[in-house]
């Protein structure tokens, strides 16, 4: 009888440890998806790594490379177009959406590379660019011969006439590349739109044939598996019906741009009603994935619109857009001159206007924006990359920024950008993406490592001697290791999932904070001014008045190391400086990122358990 009762005691108690892991559990939040917290990685592969020595980045080059995902605790690597294309706009005039370009590789190498970031633990997504195809695709040419289905694939309307009885394009469409949105087909004699170069014709998402194309362009790469998509450019996916002119901006605003897209308003060629409703189709095909096989694929839309648009990106409850809009408020609405102020409204913007239920991102550069070190000057590198990467939700960052890189100086007969050319020579330097699209510099070696050819598709910049991969790896701290450090950060549960408040200290003192109930908390700061700033903490209402500081990871500029402890009355920072700091209470337990039971719930039931257990093998 007391044998049954000691096994109906171990029952309980074993019941008592299911019960308390379920419990801990269920007082954590919901498990996150990989790409809610996932780090980004920005490859634009024409100027990664060249591995056949023709001057240009490639498939095998990123392979070769692979390893510096892992190195500095990248999540996803997202590719910019590889696909087939005459290279008009460098990959974003697609000749074949089912064909790697050969200038990058072929099919095979895609694979291979695919299965190298596996084999890592890394995933992978791809550019969907929708909007718009080559001229040289074979749909365009069949459209031009009236061939059907492809006669409506793009978008063409009749020629107007002016009073000397010539031609003349159907409205007053600009294309975002500078000049008349519309160019004249001899051979089908209509004009065609290109919202973008006229070797970029837009498809016409009003042809339900179209749609389904390009549904499944998209199922195929998710065949190959590929976990998602960054998807190009989409308030341009639909027109107004009417073909209605834009509307002029006023004069003395409209003779300040060279480029005469920015001299219109477009409510008639962005952000369509329809448009919303073709990205809930898109993530309807991303989700028919998740449902065969329970895995999590991710969208991710380009908008430079506004801010209640943007948002629409995000779909409802009945209608699901993106995972994520692109958030680029740490691009537009900041730069070198920005206060504490500034930061916050950015910041704050995006979190107050994102839907409940939503998942937030940051962005600080990419292949169309100049990079963070000449926006902000490179002693703003370490601080920016603290807000991209400790703010809640997830990160990209654009190869490059996790070494401090900065914009190249391109030349007039060095550019190559459809944008920059078509500004001309007086305007080229303010619209060519040449500059930030330089290749990477791994080493000190000729053309930084980037390419044993004597002439790199772009030049390097002349700083990579000095400035280098290679290099910051033999510092004890430099970008990269600041990077490393916060990408570590990043696995924590505090920065997953823990709360956040931003505060401005004072004019030119931005501080925020990342914490969790029985967790350490993160305090970030950043003096984004020009000179010497006194930081004073004590008046943080959730914050404790004498608490201690460990300095955690200080920026290459800091006048502090890790582990310099600092009290909440005040401590300096030196100009453009920035240190994520920690609290000592709970320096134990801020690694973990799974669930944890308190010692004191276990020391009587593990103890109870010891003695039922010895008295059962001893009493048989």
């Amino acid at each position: 009888m007391r044998r049954e009762c000691m096994i109906l005691l171990l029952l309980n108690l074993s019941e008592h440890f299911t019960n308390a892991n379920k419990t801990c559990v269920k007082n954590e939040e919901k498990s996150l998806e990989w790409w809610q917290t996932a780090v980004y990685y920005q490859v634009y592969p024409r100027s990664f790594k060249d591995s056949n020595g023709d001057g240009i980045g490639d498939l095998k080059g990123i392979e070769e490379k692979a390893e510096h995902f892992k190195d500095i605790g990248v999540d996803c690597v997202w590719l910019s177009p590889i696909f087939k294309s005459p290279m008009a706009d460098f990959g974003y005039d697609i000749s074949d959406y089912n064909m790697i370009d050969p200038v990058y590789g072929t099919m095979n190498d895609f694979v291979s590379l695919q299965k190298k970031l596996q084999s890592l633990g890394i995933k992978i997504i791809l550019d969907f660019v929708p909007n718009h195809s080559s001229d040289e695709h074979e749909w365009f040419k069949k459209s031009v011969d009236k061939i059907m289905p492809y006669k409506d694939y793009y978008v063409w309307r009749d020629a107007k006439c002016n009073d000397n009885n010539s031609i003349m394009p159907p409205n007053n469409w600009q294309s975002l590349f500078s000049n008349s949105a519309w160019t004249w087909n001899k051979k089908r004699e209509q004009y065609y739109l290109h919202q973008f170069d006229r070797k970029q014709p837009d498809l016409n998402y009003r042809n339900k044939e179209l749609v389904k194309e390009m549904k499944n362009n998209l199922r195929f790469w998710l065949d190959l598996g590929v976990d998602g998509y960054r998807v190009d450019a989409v308030p341009f996916l639909f027109e107004h019906p009417d073909f209605l002119d834009d509307i002029r901006k006023p004069e003395e605003l409209a003779k300040k741009e060279k480029n005469t897209y920015e001299q219109y308003y477009h409510p008639n060629t962005m952000d369509l009603d329809e448009t919303y409703d073709m990205i809930n189709q898109f993530r309807e095909v991303i989700d028919e994935y998740k449902q065969k096989d329970g895995k999590s694929r991710v969208m991710i839309t380009e908008a430079y619109t506004s801010m209640e648009n943007t948002m629409r990106y995000y779909g409802n409850d009945t209608n699901l857009g993106a995972h994520m809009p692109f958030n680029f408020g740490l691009i537009d609405r900041l730069n070198e001159y920005s206060n504490a102020t500034k930061f916050n409204e950015a910041i704050n913007n995006w979190l107050e206007n994102m839907p409940d239920g939503k998942s937030a991102n940051w962005v600080i550069g990419n292949h169309d924006n100049p990079r963070v070190a000449t926006r902000f000057g490179g002693e703003m590198v370490d601080a920016m990359n603290m807000l991209n990467m400790l703010l809640p939700g997830a990160a990209f960052t654009y190869m490059g920024e996790e070494i401090g890189m900065s914009d190249t100086v391109i030349r007039w007969e060095q550019t190559v950008d459809p944008r920059g050319r078509n500004a001309g020579l007086s305007g080229f330097r303010t619209l060519s993406r040449d500059p930030a699209r330089s290749p990477y510099q791994w080493n000190a070696s000729a053309n930084a490592g980037f390419t044993v050819s004597s002439k790199p598709w772009l030049p390097v910049n002349p700083n990579y001697w000095k400035l280098n991969l290679d290099a910051q790896r033999k510092q004890h701290c430099s970008h990269y290791t600041v990077y490393k450090r916060l990408a570590r950060l990043r696995k924590t549960r505090t920065v997953q999932r823990g709360s956040f408040d931003g505060r401005e200290l004072s004019q030119w003192v931005y501080a925020f904070t990342r914490s969790l109930p029985s967790a350490e908390t993160y305090l970030v700061v950043m003096n984004v001014g020009s000179e010497d700033e006194r930081v004073d903490l004590s008046n943080w209402p959730t914050l404790e008045k004498d608490e201690t500081w460990l300095v955690h990871t200080p920026s290459v500029n800091s006048q502090y190391s890790i582990g310099y402890s600092l009290k909440a009355n005040g401590f300096k920072l030196r100009p453009k400086s920035a240190m994520v700091l920690c609290n000592k209470r709970h320096s134990s337990s801020s690694s973990s990122t799974t669930p944890s039971i308190s010692r004191s719930s276990l020391v009587f039931p593990v103890a109870m358990f010891v003695v039922a257990l010895g008295f059962i093998l001893t009493n048989p």
